[in-house]
């Protein structure tokens, strides 16, 4: 009978992004506010800061960095093909930026209240990695 979940049209297959402009910068160890001025496209620039802010409890701060790094990220996607759903797994180093943005804005729109905002990037997700959101 299959899985209970299969859907019977088939999930697209993953979307892999392709490197980060600013990955090898930040691995580098340039700051990443640096690297987000030189690429304003890498999703793991922003992802860096919106990481930084959130930890030194600058929840607003995370929460634009990271909506900036989800917007750069959904754009990226979309130009390799996502149509808005399916996976785009974590194991696949260049997804990890934008993976993070939605983590962080997950996190962020939480701590602030945006209790819509927070449900609609955890779905988004345990869509694209269900291993995400344990």
């Amino acid at each position: 009978m299959g899985h209970p979940h299969h859907n019977l049209l088939g999930e697209p297959p993953a979307t892999l992004l392709p490197a980060d402009p600013g990955a090898e910068a930040l691995a580098d160890g340039v700051d990443p506010a640096e690297v987000a001025a030189a690429h304003p496209t890498s999703r793991a620039a922003w992802a860096a800061l919106a990481d930084g802010a959130l930890a030194d409890g600058e929840t607003i701060q995370a929460y634009a960095y990271a909506r900036t790094g989800y917007h750069r990220g959904l754009d990226a996607l979309r130009r390799n093909g996502w149509k808005g759903h399916g996976p785009v797994p974590w194991s696949h180093e260049p997804n990890r930026g934008f993976l993070r943005c939605v983590t962080v804005l997950a996190a962020a729109a939480e701590r602030i209240g945006e209790v819509d905002e927070q449900e609609r990037c955890t779905e988004l997700l345990r869509d694209c990695d269900p291993s995400l959101t344990g």
